[in-house]
């Protein structure tokens, strides 16, 4: 870990600490190649003529930086239809901790040791099915057996190996059971794995093919936590999955305090669940506005309406002091050092 990482590394714990913003999610692109069941970005796509150019996430990732260092996520629509992906990612990779999400069908061997190259901290490959299910699911044949030629070629080029590429799954009705699978598949090519609950709430979210899992999946993926020891999401977060599954939510939500959201035209909301409400565009005004505006949102922290990775790790990482939580983080990233 060169000295760079160190200080941005040394920055985003002093966050933490001091209970600044810590994550953000930036929507490079709404447009995708996919169109699968549980999003609606695909639908309506924004013209390529209306999204940020580099000059404007090098502005982004700038003002961001007033904040501190921050864990940037990377996202779209699918952000590889960028052909500016990895200029895009260098301009994030100044201040922050660039991290990418993919459906993989795009990356190559050329792309990726570019986007290593460039800065890029991590990157998940979307694999929600262990097998033929996940094409069906995103809407395209192929999209598999991509997604897992994506991690060979993620793992195989990343400067830290494994350690940098991990399988992203979003937990549904239909492949609650296929959990071990998953886990079983991220375990066969050597790389780590996540999840997140599926959303039903958002603007960009749809419950025409999938909803939410039943209760009692939260502690079986406890239990796989424990047997699989490349499954790095927090025990807590996966705790909590059974209690919001019961009409539960521990606390309150931190969107807008600790992480935020940033679209494809720089407007600014509390999270992607929440883009009706605007802070502001980050291109136009200075982050002490945007950030004052977002603190100001009343809305986010009385929300219950999801329980995805965003706002668990959030949690985990700022609520009450969580000793087993901070040990995860901490251990996760002295590997990576």
């Amino acid at each position: 870990m060169g000295s760079s990482q160190l200080v941005r590394g040394g920055r985003l714990l002093a966050g933490f600490v001091a209970k600044r913003p810590i994550h953000a999610i930036v929507q490079v692109s709404n447009r995708c190649n996919l169109t699968c069941g549980f999003c609606s970005f695909w639908e309506n796509p924004a013209r390529k003529s209306d999204e940020m150019t580099v000059a404007d996430f090098v502005t982004l990732s700038g003002k961001l930086a007033a904040a501190g260092s921050l864990v940037v996520s990377i996202e779209g629509g699918e952000p590889t239809l960028r052909p500016d992906i990895v200029d895009i990612i260098a301009a994030f990779a100044r201040h922050h901790h660039p991290l990418m999400f993919t459906n993989g069908s795009r990356i190559t061997p050329e792309l990726a040791r570019r986007l290593w190259g460039a800065g890029l901290d991590t990157c998940g490959v979307s694999i929600d099915y262990p097998d033929e299910r996940h094409d069906v699911s995103r809407g395209k044949a192929g999209t598999f057996e991509g997604a897992r030629r994506a991690l060979d070629i993620l793992r195989d080029t990343a400067p830290d190996g494994a350690r940098q590429v991990f399988v992203m799954s979003v937990l549904m009705h239909d492949n609650a059971d296929a959990m071990r699978g998953l886990l079983e598949l991220s375990r066969s090519h050597g790389v780590r794995h996540q999840i997140t609950l599926i959303s039903t709430g958002g603007a960009a979210r749809h419950t025409r093919a999938q909803w939410l899992p039943p209760a009692g999946i939260g502690a079986q993926l406890v239990a796989l936590k424990r047997e699989f020891p490349h499954f790095v999401s927090f025990s807590g977060y996966l705790e909590g999955i059974d209690t919001f599954l019961a009409g539960n939510v521990r606390g309150s939500c931190w969107a807008g305090e600790r992480f935020l959201n940033i679209d494809h035209l720089g407007d600014v909301s509390p999270c992607i669940e929440k883009l009706h409400l605007r802070a502001g565009n980050l291109l136009r005004e200075p982050w002490s506005v945007v950030s004052a505006r977002l603190a100001a949102l009343e809305e986010p922290k009385h929300c219950t309406d999801c329980w995805t990775s965003c706002r668990g790790f959030v949690e985990e990482m700022s609520g009450m002091p969580r000793l087993r939580s901070w040990r995860e983080f901490l251990t996760d990233f002295a590997r990576r050092a």
